[in-house]
């Protein structure tokens, strides 16, 4: 199974009043395992970066001066994106921007089925406690201490560690119910009722061979056999 998490940098909160993406940074999963491949590209926004974004990211006007404008990154974001699953966190805003620049360059829109937000796995599964990409890591022991600031590549490459435990840690199969309810859930939760999304897609695996074997229940109904007066015959 291949999912791309990923994370993105902004000059402030909504595309709709002429907030722009300024960067974005993707890892790929193979099997909730890195792969080693990523997508990371800064953009120019072509606006003023804002003081309260640059302090939170770092990134500004001079630095975003020479690098190209999202359109021109399109084909090869799109190429690295696939049709995977689309993981992160708080995953309504990075859809917004994500869609946002694709429908300006005149590009279709990513489906929303496609959306696996942590923040609702989170959620699910501490109710009452803080979901925070920093309190995440705190509680899952992943380390965070090389982010001074925010960075979209760097925050992906936490957040797909973030994920994983949230889904079981590196023992996923064991908690494989948990998981696959936890995907499914955040994604239909954060899917609007009225738009254009058509149903998650769900993802089974082969049921593992546990089974007795024949010698093995023979052996059993001979020690069945020993046992005096047992509580089923009572």
């Amino acid at each position: 199974m291949r999912e791309i998490v990923f994370d993105t940098e902004t000059t402030g909160l909504d595309p709709r009043t002429g907030d722009r993406m300024v960067e974005i940074g993707c890892i790929e999963l193979l099997n909730r395992v890195p792969s080693g491949r990523n997508f990371h590209a800064y953009f120019n926004p072509q606006r003023m970066m804002p003081f309260e974004a640059e302090r939170v990211h770092g990134l500004s006007d001079a630095f975003l001066a020479d690098k190209p404008l999202f359109g021109e990154k399109v084909p090869e974001l799109l190429d690295f994106i696939g049709d995977a699953p689309l993981v992160a966190h708080n995953a309504q805003f990075d859809f917004g921007f994500l869609n946002f620049e694709l429908e300006s360059c005149g590009h279709p829109i990513v489906g929303m089925e496609r959306m696996v937000d942590t923040l609702v796995i989170a959620r699910r599964r501490h109710p009452g406690a803080k979901h925070s990409l920093d309190a995440l890591c705190s509680r899952y022991g992943v380390d965070r201490s090389h982010r001074v600031m925010h960075g979209a590549l760097l925050d992906a490459e936490l957040l797909a560690q973030v994920y994983v435990e949230l889904l079981g840690g590196r023992q996923i199969g064991l908690e494989l119910g948990v998981s696959t309810v936890a995907v499914q859930a955040a994604t239909v939760s954060a899917v609007p009722t009225s738009g254009r999304a058509r149903p998650c897609r769900r993802v089974f695996r082969e049921p593992r061979p546990h089974g007795a074997t024949p010698e093995e229940r023979a052996r059993h109904d001979l020690f069945i056999q020993t046992l005096e007066s047992p509580l089923w015959k009572r």
